[in-house]
């Protein structure tokens, strides 16, 4: 009886619900509106902040990354080891493991591949020592992120905090090995020769690509197309009902962060045999930060994120080999200026493509807030307001009316 009498608890006034019926058509449309409108936002801003003409912005953001054929080999190549972190974090945001720790991974398989030929090279013939670099990079990695997978199946941590505190870590550990190893004269680490590198093949840049390349094609169908990637997407999705169909959460959970780990480890150790042939605490520059954006704004789809991860590397170099010395600019906050308004742009074009803002109404069909009501007619004064149908009247109510 006390049960009756108790007040139903009304819904939000606003809530969000999901578009089912938007085409792929208007999705594209959408993002390539929002693009758009981020770049003349953008030339808007330079035009009054720096004297930039909007024409020589875009030319110098199309120069600055398409002007030379190495400023194109740089480009694809930033690509390619954003693309790779992207890829490194794509299981576990599938699974709903928000792994933020992509930069400690990556920094410690660099390391890890820096001393196996910082303390073998001339003792050990140079394959092997790529061998044994390659394998140590990626158990680095591994081990980086297994540490909070474990945790989090048996003890349920929080995975955001437990990853991001490890980067800290790596770092840490980095600037020890750089003062316990580093010449006193500069205090950075001696740049490896060409001893126990990877072998160029046509130029610096093109392996490493080739690499990330494979990398991609290989999540791909793991993600899509096995059995371990639907097993994660369950888990993702809930695990009571991973239980219910005979899915071992735990282990999903700790497979799918040695996965990611390991991959981090993989870019670790391109950075260092292949790209930068040294480490330091800033060789990941917030890269696994960035490689979470790539991922959202690729609705963690593996293919979409090419596009994703050009465009930042596009704005980020067009700015600053482009766009900054066409204006004789060096203030490079700027460039942190642009990029975050294409971002905004395009997160709040996604979000309006896939759901809409719906407001409670009452039982005449009206809006359930006197001040939005009130709004809504002065709007709508001249044309014809039709009130919406209420779901929530009683079907006695209905056959009266019809009476």
């Amino acid at each position: 009886m006390e049960a009756t009498l108790k007040k139903t608890k009304k819904e939000p006034l606003f809530h969000v619900v999901k578009k089912t019926n938007l085409s792929l058509t208007k999705k594209i449309l959408i993002r390539v509106i929002a693009v758009f409108l981020a770049f003349l936002l953008s030339a808007m801003f330079l035009w009054i902040s720096e004297g930039c003409d909007p024409v020589t912005f875009f030319v110098s953001l199309f120069t600055g990354v398409f002007g030379t054929e190495r400023r194109i080999w740089i480009s694809l190549k930033d690509v390619a080891i954003l693309l790779g972190l992207g890829l490194a974090l794509l299981p576990c945001f599938r699974m709903k493991f928000w792994n933020t720790g992509a930069d400690g991974q990556a920094l410690m398989g660099a390391l890890a591949a820096y001393a196996v030929v910082f303390f073998l090279k001339g003792k050990v013939a140079e394959p092997l020592i790529l061998i044994i670099a390659l394998v140590c990079a990626v158990a680095a990695g591994l081990i980086f992120a297994i540490i909070p997978g474990i945790c989090k199946a048996l003890w349920n941590t929080n995975e955001t905090l437990f990853t991001l505190m490890l980067n800290y870590v790596a770092i840490q550990i980095v600037s020890w090995f750089t003062c316990k190893f580093a010449t006193s004269q500069s205090n950075t680490l001696e740049v490896l020769s060409s001893d126990g590198v990877l072998p160029k093949v046509y130029n610096q840049f093109l392996l490493p690509i080739l690499i990330i390349t494979v990398l991609l094609v290989i999540i791909g169908i793991y993600v899509n197309k096995t059995k371990h990637g639907y097993e994660l997407s369950v888990v993702g999705e809930s695990q009571p009902t991973a239980r219910y169909v005979g899915i071992n959460s735990k282990r999903v959970i700790i497979r799918t962060c040695a996965l990611s780990g390991a991959i981090c480890g993989l870019i670790g150790f391109i950075l260092t045999c292949g790209l930068n042939h040294s480490v330091t605490t800033e060789t990941l520059n917030g890269l696994g930060f960035t490689a979470i954006i790539v991922c959202w704004l690729a609705n963690f789809n593996p293919y979409y994120m090419i596009l994703t991860s050009f465009m930042v590397v596009f704005l980020n170099n067009g700015m600053s080999t482009g766009v900054l010395p066409a204006i004789n600019g060096t203030n490079e906050a700027i460039t942190d200026i642009i990029i975050p308004i294409f971002f905004v742009f395009i997160i709040g074009c996604t979000f309006f493509a896939t759901y809409k803002i719906m407001v409670r109404h009452n039982d005449d069909g009206e809006i359930d807030n006197k001040f939005l009501n009130k709004c809504y007619v002065f709007f709508h004064k001249n044309k014809e307001i039709k009130p919406v149908e209420n779901k929530n009247v009683s079907t006695k109510d209905n056959t009266k009316e019809g009476k």
